[in-house]
């Protein structure tokens, strides 16, 4: 593993670049365990002063710090993506092995459930999730809604290569030793998707960190804890970008731009290792 990891990092741009840019977001973030300031308190330092050397980034006009408070801002939004991700990695590879290893009637079931969700709009859906649970709406019950709507497009691939596993040799050699359908898709086929499930991991971390930091920005999310998203909602109802406070702006906007193509540099450069086939497609289309 990681002389792969080695090599992608000296054979392959996209991955180094992908990689440098993760490793200074995740930088960020780590920081975020070192700040001076209480994370939700508001007024401690004074409002609105331009990037200085005392304030790297600037304040912002509810008195906070915001290098310090865009430390923990992005801290929860990986966090946050990846959550989602973890959780909807589980159903995608449930559902996606499952059906194509059984096939027959459980396959017709289990993706008739897949299409559905697929043609589902996700976007009005979790609106009306908000409206519904306004009182009660949080962070893990906002994630938990992401997640049961972001894996049937994953589960679709993973369940591809499934039906090819299911008719391979090895795959009858291990049902006529005796292993279980639980052995067979774990200790059997699971390795052959988890490269997929690596790929499609970063594919849905940048998913949900937009599609966070859209609800977030107009307010249908719980706007009291700090993630890019509520810096642009709270810069935005100060009319930051009118008063001149550029700098409340700008630094989440520039700092959520580079976890957006770090993941997706890294997520492209993994599958063309995955699949070298993806290179030459690119190739031949720039040609």
């Amino acid at each position: 593993m990681l002389r792969t990891v080695r090599d992608l990092f000296r054979y392959n741009l996209e991955f180094a670049l992908g990689a440098i840019l993760i490793l200074i977001v995740f930088g960020f973030a780590a920081a975020s365990f070192f700040s001076p300031y209480p994370p939700l308190d508001s007024y401690v330092v004074p409002p609105d002063v331009p990037p200085s050397w005392a304030y790297p980034f600037g304040t912002n006009s509810r008195g906070q710090d915001v290098f310090w408070q865009l430390t923990l801002a992005i801290r929860n939004s990986l966090l946050f993506g990846l959550s989602v991700a973890l959780m909807s990695r589980v159903l995608s590879l449930l559902i996606g092995l499952v059906a194509g290893y059984a096939g027959g009637i459980t396959d017709r079931v289990l993706m008739t459930i897949n299409d559905t969700f697929v043609v589902i709009p996700l976007f009005p859906i979790l609106v009306l999730f908000f409206f519904m649970m306004h009182d009660n709406m949080s962070w893990p019950m906002l994630a938990i809604a992401m997640a049961s709507l972001g894996w049937p497009y994953d589960a679709r691939l993973i369940r591809s290569v499934a039906l090819s596993l299911r008719n391979r040799e090895f795959t009858s050699m291990s049902v006529f030793s005796g292993m279980s359908t639980r052995q067979i898709l774990v200790e059997e086929h699971l390795p052959y998707v988890l490269p997929i499930v690596f790929s499609t991991t970063l594919n849905n971390m940048n998913w949900s960190i937009g599609l966070e930091v859209t609800l977030s920005v107009i307010g249908f999310t719980n706007i009291e804890t700090p993630t890019i998203g509520t810096m642009i909602y709270w810069a935005n109802q100060h009319t930051a970008m009118v008063a001149g406070i550029w700098w409340w702006i700008f630094f989440p906007v520039a700092l959520v731009i580079m976890t957006f193509l770090g993941l997706y540099l890294l997520s492209v450069s993994m599958n063309e290792y995955i699949d070298p086939r993806s290179r030459l497609m690119r190739m031949g289309g720039g040609a």
